[in-house]
Protein backbone atom coordinates (compact mmCIF):
# COMPACT_ATOMS: atom_id res chain seq x y z
CA UNK A 1 0.00 0.00 0.00
CA UNK A 2 3.09 2.41 0.51
CA UNK A 3 3.68 2.78 -3.07
CA UNK A 4 -0.51 3.31 -3.76
CA UNK A 5 -1.01 7.19 -3.84
CA UNK A 6 -2.96 8.38 -1.45
CA UNK A 7 -6.13 10.01 -3.87
CA UNK A 8 -6.28 6.50 -5.60
CA UNK A 9 -6.87 5.05 -1.95
CA UNK A 10 -9.23 7.91 -1.27
CA UNK A 11 -10.87 6.90 -4.39
CA UNK A 12 -11.32 3.71 -3.61
CA UNK A 13 -12.81 4.59 0.30
CA UNK A 14 -15.18 6.63 -1.72
CA UNK A 15 -16.43 3.48 -3.88
CA UNK A 16 -16.52 1.46 -1.19
CA UNK A 17 -18.86 3.30 1.04
CA UNK A 18 -20.65 4.21 -2.36
CA UNK A 19 -21.30 0.36 -2.94
CA UNK A 20 -22.01 -0.08 0.64
CA UNK A 21 -24.70 2.77 0.42
CA UNK A 22 -26.23 0.65 -2.75
CA UNK A 23 -27.03 -2.45 -0.58
CA UNK A 24 -28.07 -0.73 2.59
CA UNK A 25 -30.50 1.27 0.03
CA UNK A 26 -31.60 -1.55 -2.20
CA UNK A 27 -32.18 -3.96 1.09
CA UNK A 28 -34.68 -1.40 2.72
CA UNK A 29 -36.21 -0.36 -0.60
CA UNK A 30 -37.38 -3.91 -1.47
CA UNK A 31 -38.62 -4.87 1.87
CA UNK A 32 -40.65 -1.45 2.19
CA UNK A 33 -42.05 -1.74 -1.77
CA UNK A 34 -45.33 -2.47 -1.95
CA UNK A 35 -46.11 -5.88 -3.57
CA UNK A 36 -49.37 -5.18 -4.99
CA UNK A 37 -48.44 -2.37 -6.63
CA UNK A 38 -45.38 -4.62 -7.86
CA UNK A 39 -48.23 -7.61 -8.81
CA UNK A 40 -49.88 -5.06 -10.80
CA UNK A 41 -47.33 -3.47 -12.97
CA UNK A 42 -45.62 -7.61 -13.65
CA UNK A 43 -49.70 -8.47 -15.22
CA UNK A 44 -49.01 -4.91 -17.53
CA UNK A 45 -45.61 -6.79 -18.48
CA UNK A 46 -42.95 -4.43 -16.42
CA UNK A 47 -39.86 -6.82 -16.26
CA UNK A 48 -38.45 -4.81 -13.96
CA UNK A 49 -41.26 -5.77 -11.37
CA UNK A 50 -41.20 -8.98 -12.41
CA UNK A 51 -37.69 -9.30 -11.26
CA UNK A 52 -37.96 -7.36 -8.06
CA UNK A 53 -41.21 -9.89 -7.19
CA UNK A 54 -38.77 -13.20 -8.41
CA UNK A 55 -36.26 -11.58 -5.75
CA UNK A 56 -38.84 -10.92 -2.72
CA UNK A 57 -39.51 -14.66 -3.28
CA UNK A 58 -36.15 -15.61 -2.50
CA UNK A 59 -35.63 -13.26 0.68
CA UNK A 60 -33.85 -15.71 2.58
CA UNK A 61 -30.76 -15.66 -0.74
CA UNK A 62 -31.51 -12.28 -1.04
CA UNK A 63 -30.96 -10.65 2.48
CA UNK A 64 -27.97 -12.65 2.24
CA UNK A 65 -26.38 -11.25 -0.97
CA UNK A 66 -27.09 -7.79 0.79
CA UNK A 67 -25.50 -8.54 4.19
CA UNK A 68 -22.20 -10.45 2.80
CA UNK A 69 -21.79 -7.41 0.16
CA UNK A 70 -22.15 -4.64 2.74
CA UNK A 71 -20.37 -6.54 5.73
CA UNK A 72 -17.32 -6.94 3.37
CA UNK A 73 -17.51 -3.75 1.92
CA UNK A 74 -17.77 -1.79 5.35
CA UNK A 75 -14.71 -4.28 6.84
CA UNK A 76 -12.75 -3.03 3.73
CA UNK A 77 -13.45 0.42 4.33
CA UNK A 78 -12.33 0.52 7.77
CA UNK A 79 -9.61 -1.16 6.79
CA UNK A 80 -8.52 0.80 4.14
CA UNK A 81 -8.92 3.67 6.97
CA UNK A 82 -7.03 2.05 8.88
CA UNK A 83 -3.88 1.86 6.35
CA UNK A 84 -4.16 4.97 5.32
CA UNK A 85 -3.93 6.61 8.95
CA UNK A 86 -0.68 4.24 9.86
CA UNK A 87 0.94 5.05 6.23
CA UNK A 88 0.27 9.15 7.29
CA UNK A 89 1.14 9.01 11.14
CA UNK A 90 2.94 6.14 11.87
CA UNK A 91 1.68 3.08 14.11
CA UNK A 92 0.35 5.51 16.81
CA UNK A 93 -2.80 3.56 18.90
CA UNK A 94 -4.57 6.74 19.35
CA UNK A 95 -4.41 7.88 15.44
CA UNK A 96 -5.86 4.03 14.59
CA UNK A 97 -8.73 4.84 17.47
CA UNK A 98 -9.40 8.26 15.92
CA UNK A 99 -9.26 6.33 12.41
CA UNK A 100 -11.42 3.56 13.37
CA UNK A 101 -14.14 6.04 14.80
CA UNK A 102 -14.01 8.58 11.89
CA UNK A 103 -15.00 5.52 9.37
CA UNK A 104 -17.53 4.13 11.26
CA UNK A 105 -19.12 7.25 11.64
CA UNK A 106 -19.15 7.89 7.36
CA UNK A 107 -20.52 4.41 7.30
CA UNK A 108 -23.35 5.11 9.67
CA UNK A 109 -24.20 8.51 7.77
CA UNK A 110 -22.90 7.83 4.10
CA UNK A 111 -23.06 4.09 3.79
CA UNK A 112 -26.20 3.52 6.35
CA UNK A 113 -28.86 5.73 7.66
CA UNK A 114 -28.79 8.36 4.62
CA UNK A 115 -29.39 5.76 2.08
CA UNK A 116 -31.76 3.29 4.39
CA UNK A 117 -33.93 6.25 4.37
CA UNK A 118 -34.21 6.96 0.92
CA UNK A 119 -35.05 3.38 -0.09
CA UNK A 120 -37.54 3.81 2.14
CA UNK A 121 -38.79 7.41 0.96
CA UNK A 122 -38.86 5.90 -2.40
CA UNK A 123 -39.20 2.59 -2.42
CA UNK A 124 -40.31 1.67 -5.70
CA UNK A 125 -38.51 3.94 -7.35
CA UNK A 126 -35.44 2.49 -5.73
CA UNK A 127 -36.04 -1.55 -6.05
CA UNK A 128 -37.19 -1.72 -10.03
CA UNK A 129 -34.05 -0.83 -10.57
CA UNK A 130 -31.52 -2.39 -8.09
CA UNK A 131 -33.49 -5.11 -9.10
CA UNK A 132 -31.67 -5.81 -12.31
CA UNK A 133 -28.22 -5.34 -10.62
CA UNK A 134 -28.83 -7.74 -7.76
CA UNK A 135 -30.59 -10.73 -9.56
CA UNK A 136 -27.08 -11.49 -11.55
CA UNK A 137 -25.34 -10.78 -8.95
CA UNK A 138 -27.38 -13.33 -6.93
CA UNK A 139 -26.42 -16.11 -9.62
CA UNK A 140 -22.82 -15.12 -9.16
CA UNK A 141 -23.24 -15.56 -5.42
CA UNK A 142 -24.44 -18.71 -5.34
CA UNK A 143 -21.55 -20.64 -3.88
CA UNK A 144 -21.05 -17.92 -1.06
CA UNK A 145 -24.44 -17.62 -0.02
CA UNK A 146 -25.12 -21.26 0.04
CA UNK A 147 -22.39 -21.73 2.32
CA UNK A 148 -23.69 -19.11 4.69
CA UNK A 149 -26.76 -20.15 4.13
CA UNK A 150 -26.19 -23.44 5.37
CA UNK A 151 -24.66 -22.22 8.87
CA UNK A 152 -27.70 -19.64 9.07
CA UNK A 153 -30.16 -23.06 8.42
CA UNK A 154 -28.11 -25.11 11.54
CA UNK A 155 -28.50 -21.77 13.90
CA UNK A 156 -32.28 -21.68 12.98
CA UNK A 157 -33.11 -24.99 13.17
CA UNK A 158 -30.84 -24.81 16.92
CA UNK A 159 -33.43 -22.52 18.54
CA UNK A 160 -36.56 -24.33 16.65
CA UNK A 161 -37.26 -21.68 13.66
CA UNK A 162 -38.54 -23.00 10.71
CA UNK A 163 -36.81 -20.89 8.12
CA UNK A 164 -39.51 -19.40 5.16
CA UNK A 165 -42.32 -20.86 7.12
CA UNK A 166 -44.37 -16.98 7.23
CA UNK A 167 -42.46 -15.86 3.97
CA UNK A 168 -45.13 -16.21 1.36
CA UNK A 169 -48.32 -15.62 4.00
CA UNK A 170 -49.11 -12.91 2.49
CA UNK A 171 -53.21 -12.90 2.74
CA UNK A 172 -55.38 -10.19 4.35
CA UNK A 173 -58.21 -9.95 6.58
CA UNK A 174 -61.35 -8.45 5.66
CA UNK A 175 -60.27 -5.57 8.55
CA UNK A 176 -56.64 -5.36 7.32
CA UNK A 177 -58.33 -4.92 3.39
CA UNK A 178 -60.94 -2.18 5.08
CA UNK A 179 -57.75 -0.22 6.26
CA UNK A 180 -55.88 -0.33 2.89
CA UNK A 181 -59.63 1.38 1.81
CA UNK A 182 -59.38 3.67 4.31
CA UNK A 183 -55.95 4.67 3.72
CA UNK A 184 -56.31 4.70 -0.12
CA UNK A 185 -56.43 8.94 0.06
CA UNK A 186 -56.73 10.42 -3.48
CA UNK A 187 -56.01 7.31 -4.87
CA UNK A 188 -60.01 5.99 -4.50
CA UNK A 189 -62.37 8.02 -5.26
CA UNK A 190 -65.06 8.84 -2.37
CA UNK A 191 -68.18 6.80 -4.01
CA UNK A 192 -65.75 3.81 -4.88
CA UNK A 193 -64.29 3.84 -1.45
CA UNK A 194 -68.04 3.64 0.17
CA UNK A 195 -69.00 0.86 -2.32
CA UNK A 196 -65.69 -0.98 -1.65
CA UNK A 197 -66.79 -0.25 2.46
CA UNK A 198 -70.43 -1.18 2.28
CA UNK A 199 -69.25 -4.30 0.12
CA UNK A 200 -66.88 -5.51 3.81
CA UNK A 201 -70.14 -4.89 5.74
CA UNK A 202 -71.77 -7.23 3.37
CA UNK A 203 -70.66 -10.28 5.88
CA UNK A 204 -71.66 -8.77 8.99
CA UNK A 205 -74.93 -7.30 8.10
CA UNK A 206 -78.52 -9.42 8.03
CA UNK A 207 -80.82 -9.15 5.90
CA UNK A 208 -83.19 -8.16 9.16
CA UNK A 209 -81.09 -4.69 8.89
CA UNK A 210 -82.40 -3.47 6.04
CA UNK A 211 -85.82 -5.49 5.32
CA UNK A 212 -89.05 -3.56 5.22
CA UNK A 213 -90.66 -4.27 8.22
CA UNK A 214 -93.79 -6.28 8.59
CA UNK A 215 -95.96 -3.66 9.55
CA UNK A 216 -94.93 -2.00 6.21
CA UNK A 217 -95.46 -4.82 4.00
CA UNK A 218 -97.11 -4.32 1.01
CA UNK A 219 -99.56 -7.13 0.54
CA UNK A 220 -102.95 -8.78 -0.66
CA UNK A 221 -105.44 -10.66 0.96
CA UNK A 222 -106.78 -13.24 -0.80
CA UNK A 223 -110.01 -13.17 1.11
CA UNK A 224 -111.03 -9.83 0.08
CA UNK A 225 -113.39 -9.48 -2.93
CA UNK A 226 -112.02 -9.43 -6.36
CA UNK A 227 -112.86 -5.74 -6.99
CA UNK A 228 -111.35 -4.34 -4.28
CA UNK A 229 -107.90 -6.63 -4.97
CA UNK A 230 -107.80 -5.22 -8.75
CA UNK A 231 -108.66 -2.03 -7.22
CA UNK A 232 -105.30 -2.09 -5.04
CA UNK A 233 -103.37 -3.23 -7.67
CA UNK A 234 -104.04 -0.48 -10.21
CA UNK A 235 -102.86 1.75 -7.52
CA UNK A 236 -99.89 -0.24 -5.86
CA UNK A 237 -96.41 1.13 -6.83
CA UNK A 238 -94.65 -2.37 -6.48
CA UNK A 239 -94.27 -4.63 -9.29
CA UNK A 240 -94.35 -7.63 -7.49
CA UNK A 241 -96.80 -8.22 -4.25
CA UNK A 242 -96.80 -11.19 -1.67
CA UNK A 243 -100.17 -12.67 -1.05
CA UNK A 244 -101.90 -14.28 1.74
CA UNK A 245 -105.15 -15.77 3.11
CA UNK A 246 -106.94 -14.37 5.75
CA UNK A 247 -103.54 -12.72 7.88
CA UNK A 248 -99.73 -12.39 6.86
CA UNK A 249 -98.24 -15.52 8.13
CA UNK A 250 -100.18 -17.64 5.74
CA UNK A 251 -98.28 -16.30 2.44
CA UNK A 252 -99.37 -18.55 -0.71
CA UNK A 253 -97.50 -16.63 -3.30
CA UNK A 254 -95.96 -13.63 -5.37
CA UNK A 255 -98.09 -12.42 -7.86
CA UNK A 256 -96.43 -9.95 -10.63
CA UNK A 257 -99.13 -7.12 -10.82
CA UNK A 258 -98.39 -6.42 -14.77
CA UNK A 259 -99.77 -9.69 -15.43
CA UNK A 260 -102.66 -9.30 -12.84
CA UNK A 261 -103.35 -5.69 -14.12
CA UNK A 262 -103.70 -7.30 -17.72
CA UNK A 263 -107.12 -9.32 -16.96
CA UNK A 264 -109.00 -6.24 -17.16
CA UNK A 265 -108.39 -6.37 -20.58
CA UNK A 266 -110.23 -9.76 -21.04
CA UNK A 267 -113.92 -9.83 -20.98
CA UNK A 268 -114.56 -12.82 -18.87
CA UNK A 269 -115.28 -11.85 -14.82
CA UNK A 270 -112.11 -12.34 -12.70
CA UNK A 271 -112.09 -14.79 -10.27
CA UNK A 272 -109.98 -15.92 -7.25
CA UNK A 273 -109.02 -18.48 -9.41
CA UNK A 274 -107.56 -16.20 -11.72
CA UNK A 275 -105.21 -14.45 -9.24
CA UNK A 276 -104.26 -17.75 -7.76
CA UNK A 277 -103.06 -19.13 -10.73
CA UNK A 278 -100.85 -16.28 -11.79
CA UNK A 279 -99.21 -17.44 -8.24
CA UNK A 280 -95.18 -18.03 -8.15
CA UNK A 281 -94.30 -20.21 -5.56
CA UNK A 282 -93.02 -17.60 -2.24
CA UNK A 283 -88.95 -17.50 -1.85
CA UNK A 284 -88.84 -17.57 2.19
CA UNK A 285 -85.46 -16.61 4.13
CA UNK A 286 -84.54 -16.60 7.45
CA UNK A 287 -84.03 -13.36 9.32
CA UNK A 288 -80.06 -13.81 10.35
CA UNK A 289 -78.97 -14.81 7.38
CA UNK A 290 -75.78 -12.39 5.85
CA UNK A 291 -76.71 -9.98 3.09
CA UNK A 292 -73.71 -11.39 1.13
CA UNK A 293 -75.25 -14.88 1.32
CA UNK A 294 -78.23 -13.54 0.54
CA UNK A 295 -77.03 -11.97 -2.57
CA UNK A 296 -75.84 -15.39 -3.70
CA UNK A 297 -78.60 -17.07 -3.07
CA UNK A 298 -80.89 -14.61 -5.06
CA UNK A 299 -78.57 -14.88 -8.33
CA UNK A 300 -78.62 -19.30 -7.56
CA UNK A 301 -82.39 -18.93 -7.55
CA UNK A 302 -83.04 -16.36 -9.71
CA UNK A 303 -85.08 -14.78 -7.26
CA UNK A 304 -85.51 -10.80 -6.75
CA UNK A 305 -87.74 -10.97 -3.43
CA UNK A 306 -87.93 -13.44 -0.62
CA UNK A 307 -89.90 -13.04 2.69
CA UNK A 308 -88.15 -12.79 6.09
CA UNK A 309 -89.29 -15.07 8.86
CA UNK A 310 -88.64 -15.93 12.19
CA UNK A 311 -87.62 -19.20 14.06
CA UNK A 312 -91.34 -19.77 14.50
CA UNK A 313 -92.43 -19.41 10.68
CA UNK A 314 -93.68 -15.84 11.34
CA UNK A 315 -93.44 -13.35 8.88
CA UNK A 316 -90.95 -10.15 9.85
CA UNK A 317 -91.04 -8.31 6.56
CA UNK A 318 -89.68 -8.60 3.01
CA UNK A 319 -86.28 -8.17 0.84
CA UNK A 320 -85.52 -7.52 -2.56
CA UNK A 321 -82.58 -7.73 -4.70
CA UNK A 322 -82.67 -3.86 -5.03
CA UNK A 323 -82.44 -3.49 -1.07
CA UNK A 324 -79.14 -5.38 -1.29
CA UNK A 325 -77.85 -3.29 -4.48
CA UNK A 326 -78.77 0.09 -2.71
CA UNK A 327 -76.97 -1.27 0.86
CA UNK A 328 -73.60 -1.53 -1.56
CA UNK A 329 -73.98 1.06 -4.23
CA UNK A 330 -76.49 3.86 -1.98
CA UNK A 331 -79.98 4.55 -2.91
CA UNK A 332 -80.55 4.74 -6.77
CA UNK A 333 -84.48 4.30 -6.41
CA UNK A 334 -87.16 4.63 -4.71
CA UNK A 335 -90.61 2.51 -4.90
CA UNK A 336 -93.63 5.01 -3.69
CA UNK A 337 -93.63 8.30 -3.04
CA UNK A 338 -94.38 8.01 0.76
CA UNK A 339 -90.66 5.87 0.28
CA UNK A 340 -88.80 9.24 -1.13
CA UNK A 341 -90.01 11.04 1.81
CA UNK A 342 -89.37 8.90 4.63
CA UNK A 343 -85.92 8.74 2.85
CA UNK A 344 -85.28 12.48 2.99
CA UNK A 345 -84.71 13.43 6.79
CA UNK A 346 -81.93 15.21 7.76
CA UNK A 347 -81.13 18.07 10.74
CA UNK A 348 -83.15 20.85 10.12
CA UNK A 349 -81.76 24.79 11.08
CA UNK A 350 -82.73 24.39 14.68
CA UNK A 351 -80.79 20.97 14.82
CA UNK A 352 -83.96 19.33 15.32
CA UNK A 353 -85.22 16.06 13.31
CA UNK A 354 -88.67 14.67 13.28
CA UNK A 355 -89.33 11.28 12.16
CA UNK A 356 -91.35 7.72 11.97
CA UNK A 357 -90.85 5.30 15.30
CA UNK A 358 -90.64 2.96 12.46
CA UNK A 359 -87.42 4.13 10.84
CA UNK A 360 -84.45 1.86 10.58
CA UNK A 361 -81.54 2.85 13.23
CA UNK A 362 -78.87 2.15 10.46
CA UNK A 363 -80.43 4.43 8.64
CA UNK A 364 -80.76 6.78 11.20
CA UNK A 365 -76.77 6.62 12.19
CA UNK A 366 -76.19 6.75 8.52
CA UNK A 367 -78.20 10.31 7.64
CA UNK A 368 -77.30 12.12 11.04
CA UNK A 369 -74.10 10.67 12.00
CA UNK A 370 -75.17 9.33 14.80
CA UNK A 371 -73.92 6.59 17.23
CA UNK A 372 -77.39 4.57 18.22
CA UNK A 373 -76.92 0.62 18.93
CA UNK A 374 -77.36 -1.75 16.20
CA UNK A 375 -76.69 -5.31 17.81
CA UNK A 376 -80.10 -4.98 19.54
CA UNK A 377 -83.88 -3.59 18.18
CA UNK A 378 -83.08 -2.11 14.31
CA UNK A 379 -86.04 0.86 14.51
CA UNK A 380 -85.73 3.93 16.96
CA UNK A 381 -89.38 2.50 18.26
CA UNK A 382 -87.60 -0.88 19.25
CA UNK A 383 -85.00 0.92 20.42
CA UNK A 384 -86.57 3.15 23.12
CA UNK A 385 -89.17 0.26 24.22
CA UNK A 386 -85.91 -1.39 24.67
CA UNK A 387 -84.42 1.37 27.26
CA UNK A 388 -87.54 2.70 28.73
CA UNK A 389 -88.78 -0.99 29.32
CA UNK A 390 -92.82 0.18 29.13
CA UNK A 391 -94.92 1.67 26.27
CA UNK A 392 -94.52 5.44 27.24
CA UNK A 393 -97.41 7.90 28.09
CA UNK A 394 -96.46 11.01 25.05
CA UNK A 395 -93.98 12.99 25.53
CA UNK A 396 -90.86 12.09 27.70
CA UNK A 397 -87.61 12.94 26.31
CA UNK A 398 -84.36 10.61 27.33
CA UNK A 399 -80.40 11.00 26.32
CA UNK A 400 -78.64 7.88 23.94
CA UNK A 401 -75.27 8.27 22.88
CA UNK A 402 -75.28 11.82 23.38
CA UNK A 403 -78.02 12.76 21.64
CA UNK A 404 -81.44 14.09 22.90
CA UNK A 405 -84.53 11.62 21.78
CA UNK A 406 -88.51 12.81 22.60
CA UNK A 407 -91.54 10.63 22.14
CA UNK A 408 -94.17 12.91 20.58
CA UNK A 409 -96.77 10.36 19.90
CA UNK A 410 -98.05 6.81 21.36
CA UNK A 411 -100.41 4.76 19.13
CA UNK A 412 -101.20 1.71 18.89
CA UNK A 413 -98.57 0.70 21.67
CA UNK A 414 -95.87 1.46 19.11
CA UNK A 415 -93.78 4.92 19.26
CA UNK A 416 -94.79 6.60 16.08
CA UNK A 417 -93.51 9.93 16.23
CA UNK A 418 -89.83 10.91 17.65
CA UNK A 419 -88.17 14.16 17.15
CA UNK A 420 -84.14 13.73 17.48
CA UNK A 421 -82.25 16.91 19.34
CA UNK A 422 -78.53 17.31 17.68
CA UNK A 423 -75.70 16.09 19.88
CA UNK A 424 -73.69 19.33 20.98
CA UNK A 425 -70.27 19.65 19.00
CA UNK A 426 -67.39 18.20 21.51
Amino acid sequence: MDTVPFWVQFLALFLLILCSAFFAMAETALMAANRYRLRHEAKRGSRKAITTLWLLERTDKLLSLVLIANTLFNAAATALVTSIAIQAFGHDDNVITLSTGGVAFLLIVFAEISPKVIGATFPEKIALPTSMVLKPLMSLSKPVIWFVNLFVSMLLKLFGIKAGSHAHDTRLSPEELRSIVLEGGNFIPQKHKSILLNLFDLETISVEDIMTPRSQVEALDLEMPVAEIMRELTTCYHNKLPVYEGEINRIVGILHVRKAVALLNQEDEITHQHLRAMLTTPYFIPRDTRLFTQLQYFQENKERLGIIVDEYGEVQGLVTLDDIIEEMIGEFTTSTPSAAKADSFGWDAQGECLLDGATPLRDVNKRLGLNFPLDGPKTLNGMLLELLQEIPDAPISLKVEQCIVEVVQVHDQAIKVVKLRRPAAR
